[in-house]
């Protein structure tokens, strides 16, 4: 099937993003495992098989689409020097994927590829749930303090 005008551009700009997350994510996790954070290591290994799942997806359906996905460039792995400081890099990270998928949703919306649509909303949704999750972590943070929730951490 031939791709719609743009969508091609819009699914390699979501790849490179989901790539990115895979490594990020699976960065944070051998971080949060050598932290002896059990807990956060084992959410962070979660992220890291949902981001390779919507790869894997997003892989398929552009070549689906006759088009060549672009797996040869991630953009930089963000990281932080504490828990705090990961949960808000990986939020910040979340939030601009969150804003590209909505951008090719309405793409795909204004050319009337609804496979796509579909495709990219479930995606939204899946970042929506990890926006939740860090914003709840950060906030828990800051009502027990840092001390103390890194201590229910350590164990599953």
């Amino acid at each position: 099937m031939k791709a719609r005008d743009g969508v091609l551009d819009f699914l390699n700009q979501v790849l490179k993003a989901e790539l990115t997350a895979v490594h990020q994510y699976l960065l944070h996790a051998a971080m949060c495992k050598n932290w002896g954070y059990e807990r956060l290591h084992e959410h962070y290994s979660h992220l890291a098989n949902e981001e390779v799942q919507h790869s894997a997806g997003l892989i398929d359906h552009i070549l689906y689409l006759d088009g060549t996905p672009a797996v040869a460039h991630i953009d930089s792995v963000a990281h932080g020097e504490d828990v705090a400081a990961l949960f808000r890099v990986d939020l910040g990270f979340e939030c601009e994927d969150i804003a590209l998928l909505r951008t090719a949703i309405a793409h795909c919306t204004e050319v009337r590829d609804f496979t796509t649509r579909h495709l990219l909303e479930h995606m939204i949704q899946d970042s929506e749930e990890h926006v939740d999750w860090f914003e709840t972590r950060l906030r828990t943070i800051a009502q027990v303090g840092l001390e103390r929730f890194l201590s229910e951490q350590i164990k599953k």
